[in-house]
């Protein structure tokens, strides 16, 4: 299973979501599906439709940077960030 850790601006949208949860998913985009399937509507707040991910959202797969695609090796560890920009 995936170490998914989720940015902490996604949890006052979504009851009881925990900064990490375990998924079994073989890409990022399955891993989205899972979390989307405990959460409805949390896949609305990473992707677009196409599907891709937001403008906003980076992924990386044990420390590199991925997309929707990219694999999921067992153990790994998943990072969601949320940019933030400001001014």
């Amino acid at each position: 299973m995936a170490d998914v850790h989720l940015p902490s601006a996604l949890r006052p949208l979504f009851a009881d979501l925990p900064r990490h949860v375990d998924v079994e998913a073989p890409t990022v985009l399955d891993a989205i599906a899972e979390l989307d399937r405990r959460w409805p509507g949390l896949r609305d707040r990473l992707c677009e439709e196409g599907p891709a991910l937001r403008r906003h959202i980076h992924v990386y797969v044990d420390g590199e940077r991925g997309d929707l695609a990219t694999e999921v090796p067992p153990h790994a560890r998943l990072e969601v960030i949320a940019a933030i920009s400001g001014g």
